[in-house]
């Protein structure tokens, strides 16, 4: 006689929970970090309401996350966090964000990137930048053993990690760093949402430039660090996802770069809410619309979920 279901159910939740598998981290450099310091400082890692921010990161690094199996279609997506250029908000702009991009059947590789620090970097306003482009030689280099194309590679970012993105996405022709190597660091496609983009007094983002820039960073490095004043038609397709009544990040930082896309004719497509502030992700509780849905049909329509 067979037991009941009842039981065998209670059997199987009695029974301890077999540990998560540990996603796959990839170290960004292979040797000395370029631009570093060496130092002591150990990276930090601190709980915020559900979230967690990183800080101190000394070894940039890749975690990769695979869509379940039959599923992956070729498309990769590297994922820059937020957080000023101060911390790095892994969770909402991290780990759910990767969650949901592998259900689309993209792999994913969450960057953790060196924040600004003059004690850690002799020049810490292309340290960010650094590691951005050397992620997407290194995606390139890891596309065989993940079954990925090597030219379907995009680069999204939230806040001060958009303004990192929108930065790789326009500065592509000449790489930072003694020696960048041959190897292509541009982004197949851009998705910025909520970004830094401007470091102009009207519309940027204070925090964001100090940290990167200074207090009084010259006139020529705010236009070459504002990525609306660097696109080009070589720019990547982009996607740009914005709340009107944001109060840090001015929903003009994505106007100025869909109107500098539209001037250079570059494809660009824009999802604008009224309300939702800053820093939401995926979860923009003032409306039932799900941007990443929008982002799905974007994609599609670029041919990037097709394997």
């Amino acid at each position: 006689m067979k037991p009941p279901f009842w039981l065998l159910a209670s059997v199987l939740m009695s029974l301890p929970l077999a540990p998560l598998l540990a996603q796959p981290v990839l170290p960004l450099y292979t040797g000395s970090i370029p631009n570093s310091i060496p130092t002591a400082t150990q990276e930090k890692s601190t709980p915020e309401n559900g979230n967690v921010h990183v800080t101190n990161v000394v070894q940039p690094s890749l975690t990769v996350y695979v869509p379940p199996i039959g599923t992956a279609n070729g498309t990769s997506i590297i994922v820059c966090p937020g957080g000023s250029y101060a911390f790095l908000s892994m969770t909402n702009e991290g780990t759910e964000v990767a969650q949901r991009l592998t259900g689309m059947g993209i792999t994913v590789f969450i960057l953790k990137y060196r924040l600004p620090n003059d004690a850690l970097q002799p020049d810490k306003s292309i340290a960010p930048l650094l590691d951005a482009q050397q992620a997407l030689r290194l995606v390139r280099q890891q596309a065989p053993k993940y079954n990925l194309n090597p030219e379907r590679i995009g680069l999204m970012g939230f806040s001060a990690g958009g303004h990192l993105a929108a930065t790789a996405g326009t500065q592509f022709a000449h790489p930072v760093g003694p020696n960048p190597g041959p190897a292509s660091v541009r982004p197949a496609f851009l998705m910025l949402i909520y970004p830094v983009i401007s470091f102009a007094d009207s519309i940027g983002h204070a925090n964001s430039r100090v940290n990167l820039l200074g207090n009084n960073p010259p006139a020529a490095q705010r236009v070459q660090y504002s990525a609306d004043r660097q696109v080009t038609a070589q720019t990547p397709p982009t996607f740009l996802v914005h709340a009107q009544d944001d109060p840090l990040v001015k929903v003009q930082n994505s106007l100025a770069f869909y109107e500098a896309c539209l001037h250079h004719g570059v494809p660009a497509e824009v999802h604008l809410f009224a309300k939702g502030g800053h820093g939401f992700g995926l979860h923009n509780a003032s409306t039932t619309d799900d941007w990443s849905e929008r982002l799905r049909e974007w994609l599609a329509a670029n041919g990037w979920l097709t394997r």
